[in-house]
């Protein structure tokens, strides 16, 4: 029994290690930089600009994702049930889509980096010159 709950503990302590740093990446010929408040607006549907002027193309991860769930926890405050219904709303009244979804981290930054205007967000460790981080949450 001690053995279980020694890993148990073992395993909540080392838990927090393995989360994701998530960055906001952009196209390489966008803004080099973006505020929480701007990228919360564009995921929210409250703005579709970047702050360069340039019209934004905002692109999500997969229900579930984890690197979705750090994301949304940081910038927008809500989990993956209040993103449905949130969408469910805007969609209903006419207001907006929702981001486009990108199947995997490797297919968002390929998709950030082949649309002018694109923003998105991955792990910190799968950054490469392909595309460029404008904001760490």
């Amino acid at each position: 029994m001690k053995k279980y709950v020694f890993f148990l503990l073992a395993g909540l302590l080392c838990s927090p290690l393995l989360q994701a740093d998530v960055v906001i990446i952009g196209n390489p010929a966008g803004p080099d930089s973006i505020t929480n408040n701007q990228v919360r607006d564009l995921y929210l549907n409250r703005s579709k600009e970047l702050p360069n002027g340039q019209k934004a193309t905002p692109f999500e991860l997969p229900e579930g994702n984890q690197v979705r769930a750090q994301f949304h926890d940081k910038i927008t405050g809500r989990n993956d049930a209040q993103l449905k219904a949130f969408w469910s709303k805007q969609v209903f009244t006419g207001r907006g889509q929702p981001p486009q979804e990108a199947g995997s981290e490797a297919a968002m930054k390929a998709q950030v980096a082949s649309t002018p205007g694109g923003i998105g967000y991955i792990d910190e460790t799968d950054v490469d010159s392909s595309v460029k981080v404008i904001f760490k949450p």
